[in-house]
């Protein structure tokens, strides 16, 4: 029972370690981040600034999107901006540096770029590739081609795959220097993930892409020196991958060890796995692909559409406008705008916007005027510049016209327990993603995605109750609202979201369970368990017969590890299916084998493939299987300072029992706020 409740405890810990907390986050989830002001605005992650040499990353979390300037002789290139450039022309100011150059890895589909507003704004040149065909004033690069400026050289790759014009800039510096010191990948190659292959429409296959992209990484990426920094263009949220870190950088090297797609060595592996089980395609991402292709048209940043009496937003939601509600949760159960769409602007607002409302829709804002202004100006960021207006007053003057209102009843996690436990309970909708579903849920619910809940939602009988539920409330006060629309007319919805329950202490099951749980808490159905013994000799007989993923810190697993084992973060192993799909048997492996066992817990009930761990861990693995004779320890085996040879392949046993602590890891990066 000890271990079982210390298995409990980790387990709340591991989670809150790979997102923020709970429900969202073993599944990895980047909307369960933190919202805030910060996640709207950019903010500098990483940086250099050395006598010859400016370097900036800057993160907007809310759209999972990095750029960079890049600065030396008294000029500067931004790469991938967004469209929202105030900040770049600021920055490069503040640091002497004259805006020169905009460089595009690829034409984006995500967000409207700013390479029109920079060149407007400056007069700088705009670089991307040949193959690109823009319909914008630019200069063409083609591979191998330099950009020099200062003591600095960055050199052209082309690297088709996620879009057929892909491009990742290497960069020299000091210029004279042989081989690269960073590069930004664009969308080619992500920290855990590659660009998916799928956004360009039909005009070609996703397969076809794909296979560009394996010959770009093998034939060029892969060719680089271990040590080469990678900066890639989105983190973890992002739709332009599957399951992106949110690290905000990485090496080749790292990458060419716990990458999974990177572990595919022959072509159809590999391609099976970039295209298989990819999320759908928000709809404003081939609109905002053909405006960064064609040139988009500039901006009046500080403009706000008309203020509009309650009258005229009424006949305007009439004629088929769509009213987008950005207050809170909370204030939007109240009291909204009968059909209105609540899509708050603390979160991704953008990315929801694109998302759920259609592209070239009449848009009516409903909201406070700070939150209205800041609506205005985060839509240009995907495109949508038209709207028609805002409701002037608020709510407030809505209910003082006489207009009708709709009200969402907010339900606190413990009251809707007791619900369920008395049979009296709602019809239950779990909006997020099936992934999120599969890993921890309230009960046994129904999932419908946001995304699809308007088609979905026809399933069910408007006249029942339906309560929504998600994380946070967020995209569950989103749903709320659609179900009204759709004519649902006793829609509730979980106050906080699926982190309340848990914070409650309240029951939920696994994808593995399929009743209540005994009680409360986070429950783990435990692996298979196997022997360091067995498991040397099956690796000894039948190698490449196991898959063995070691989720210790990397610094321990560069120490010593198990033969052909890779390693792998855990927040990493937790969220990422490209670990589920093998057939082969998934050995987990941790420092005493506790991690481990929680661990395969988690993926039992998502696994396609056998999970185990390693019963007693790397210090029983190393007492019975690696440790010469004679030397007699049970503590932890360290290399002793000064290194020691290996005792075999890709493993470093210490020589000696003493233990000698390592340096510090290097800090972790710290968590970025990416919407809701």
């Amino acid at each position: 029972m000890r271990r079982t409740g210390a298995l409990i405890v980790w387990l709340s810990v591991a989670m809150a370690a790979v997102a923020t907390k709970g429900v969202a986050a073993i599944a990895g989830d980047a909307e369960a981040a933190t919202h805030g002001d910060e996640a709207a605005s950019h903010q500098v992650v990483e940086q250099e600034s050395l006598p010859e040499f400016v370097f900036r990353q800057y993160n907007l979390a809310v759209l999972s999107h990095y750029s960079y300037l890049l600065g030396s002789g008294g000029e500067a290139m931004i790469v991938d901006p967004d469209r929202d450039i105030a900040h770049y022309v600021k920055e490069a100011g503040t640091l002497g540096l004259k805006i020169t150059r905009v460089y595009l890895t690829h034409s984006h589909a995500d967000f409207v770029a700013g390479h029109v507003e920079l060149a407007n704004a400056t007069g700088a040149r705009i670089l991307v590739n040949k193959v690109t065909g823009a319909g914008y004033a630019h200069e063409p690069v083609d591979d191998g081609g330099e950009i020099r400026f200062g003591d600095m050289r960055c050199v052209v790759m082309t690297t088709p795959g996620h879009t057929p014009d892909g491009t990742c800039l290497a960069v020299h510096q000091p210029a004279t220097a042989p081989q690269p010191r960073i590069l930004l990948t664009g969308d080619t190659l992500f920290i855990g993930s590659v660009g998916r292959p799928d956004l360009m429409g039909g005009t070609i296959s996703a397969a076809e892409l794909a296979e560009m992209l394996y010959h770009s990484w093998n034939d060029k990426l892969a060719k680089l020196p271990d040590e080469v920094k990678i900066y890639p263009a989105h983190g973890a949220g992002s739709l332009c991958g599957a399951h992106l870190s949110d690290q905000p950088v990485s090496t080749i090297g790292e990458q060419r060890k716990v990458n999974t797609y990177l572990q595919h060595k022959d072509l159809n592996s590999f391609i099976m796995a970039v295209i298989d089980g990819l999320p759908e395609a928000p709809q404003y991402f081939k609109h905002n692909a053909g405006m960064n292709h064609d040139g988009p048209p500039l901006v009046t940043w500080d403009a706000l559409p008309p203020a509009m009496a309650p009258a005229a937003v009424d006949a305007a939601l009439k004629a088929g406008a769509v009213a987008v509600d950005t207050r809170d949760a909370r204030h939007f159960a109240d009291g909204h705008v009968p059909g209105a769409l609540n899509i708050g602007i603390r979160g991704r607002f953008e990315t929801w916007v694109g998302i759920m409302v259609p592209w070239g829709s009449r848009i009516v804002l409903v909201g406070t005027e700070d939150e209205t202004k800041e609506a205005v100006f985060r839509l240009h960021r995907i495109g949508y510049d038209a709207v028609d207006g805002y409701l002037q007053g608020g709510t407030d003057a809505w209910k003082q016209a006489g207009l009708p209102m709709q009200t969402v009843t907010l339900v606190k996690p413990r009251d809707l327990y007791d619900e369920l436990q008395a049979g009296t309970a709602p019809i239950i909708v779990d909006v997020r993603l099936p992934a999120e579903w599969m890993g921890v849920r309230i009960g046994n619910v129904l999932n419908i995605p946001m995304n699809v809940l308007e088609t979905g939602a026809k399933r069910l009988n408007p006249q029942l109750p339906v309560l929504t539920v998600c994380n946070s409330a967020y995209r569950s006060s989103m749903g709320a609202g659609v179900l009204q629309k759709l004519g649902f007319t006793r829609v509730f919805n979980m106050e906080g979201g699926g982190e309340a329950w848990i914070e409650a202490g309240l029951p939920t099951l696994g994808a593995s369970q399929t009743g209540p749980a005994p009680s409360t808490g986070v429950f783990v159905n435990l692996p298979e368990r196997v022997g360091a013994k067995d498991l040397a000799q099956q690796l000894m007989d039948l190698p490449g017969s196991l898959d063995v993923l070691d989720i210790r810190p990397k610094w321990q697993f560069d120490e010593y590890h198990i033969p052909g084992a890779l390693s792998v973060a855990v927040a990493d192993l937790l969220s990422n299916p490209a670990y589920l799909v093998d057939k082969r048997p998934l050995v987990v492996v941790c420092r005493d084998g506790s991690i481990s066992a929680a661990s395969g817990g988690v993926l039992i009930g998502k696994a396609q493939r056998p999970v185990r761990f390693l019963a007693g861990g790397m210090l029983r693995y190393w007492d019975e299987v690696l440790r010469p004779a004679g030397i007699q320890t049970e503590a932890v085996p360290m290399a002793p300072a000064g290194g020691a040879a290996p005792a075999q392949p890709g493993m470093s046993p210490p020589a000696a029992p003493a233990p000698t602590a390592p340096a510090a890891p290097a800090a972790a990066p710290k968590k970025k706020s990416a919407g809701c």
